[in-house]
């Protein structure tokens, strides 16, 4: 159990039945990402991707003792200075954890800033915490946001939300981004616990093989980059899986599938 401003460290990994849970560690300062912070996570996300127990990766923060809760204030940008570090080092994180084998869950419990909201944008499902405050002032601090990661606001902002974001660096609410369709769910602080894991109990129910390789299929659309001869080889394969025959029966038999992931 992590406790309020103890031992501020890098980000903690835990696994544990098929979930993998990253928490950012710095409490005290926000949960801010220092070039530790970014090393690290990238040691765990390689952890987790060789892991193929693993299926659903949860992202969060330890908020314990916060006055107002804080994902992660973003970069810290005296990094910046550190030789081999700054922005080209930090778009790193989130097109990494963009490009996980497992399916990627944000528990956004608290406000983020800066590149943080990058990280929270590239992972494939979002929870969020009512109360949550969300800003990109990037051109407030005289920087043209790289180009991976604008990409993301534009598909998941759109083009307006993108342009709200960057050419004007106001903030946003729980509720323009709910309105965005940003989060599975916006719950309180009560209800958090109890939404996160029935939303982990539904990706964990799903046939293991075809979540996967849908995955990879959505990503490669995404970017414009599916080959329409590996999207069907993909179909097919699935078509021929036990998990499909046991999915079928599943149904005939009105029971819940038991899935192996072939």
């Amino acid at each position: 159990m992590l406790s309020a401003f103890a031992q501020p460290s890098v980000p903690v990994l835990h696994i544990e039945g098929g979930v993998a849970t990253i928490t950012l560690n710095r409490p005290a300062q926000r949960n801010r990402l220092e070039n530790a912070d970014l090393k690290a996570l990238l040691v765990h996300f390689d952890t987790v991707n060789r892991d193929p127990e693993v299926r659903v990766l949860v992202l969060t923060g330890n908020t314990l003792g916060q006055p107002k809760p804080v994902f992660c204030a973003g970069y810290d940008i005296g990094g910046f200075d550190e030789p081999g570090h700054g922005a080209t080092f930090f778009e790193e994180i989130p097109d990494a954890l963009a490009a996980m084998r497992p399916v990627t869950l944000c528990a956004l419990n608290g406000s983020v800033y800066g590149g943080a909201t990058d990280v929270v944008l590239a992972c494939d499902l979002r929870i969020g915490l009512q109360g949550t405050e969300w800003r990109m002032p990037a051109t407030a601090l005289g920087l043209h946001y790289y180009p991976s990661g604008l990409r993301r606001y534009v598909s998941l902002f759109g083009l307006a939300g993108a342009k709200r974001a960057f050419l004007t660096a106001r903030p946003f609410t729980a509720e323009h981004l709910d309105a965005m369709g940003l989060f599975e769910d916006l719950v309180t602080p009560e209800a958090w616990s109890l939404t996160l894991q029935s939303l982990l109990d539904d990706v964990l129910a799903l046939a293991p093989l075809a979540v996967e390789e849908t995955k990879k299929s959505l990503r490669e659309i995404e970017a414009g980059q599916a080959d329409e001869a590996q999207l069907r080889a993909r179909e097919q394969a699935s078509s021929q899986s036990e998990d499909f025959a046991e999915g079928r029966a599943a149904f005939a038999q009105r029971r819940k599938p038991v899935f192996v992931g072939r």
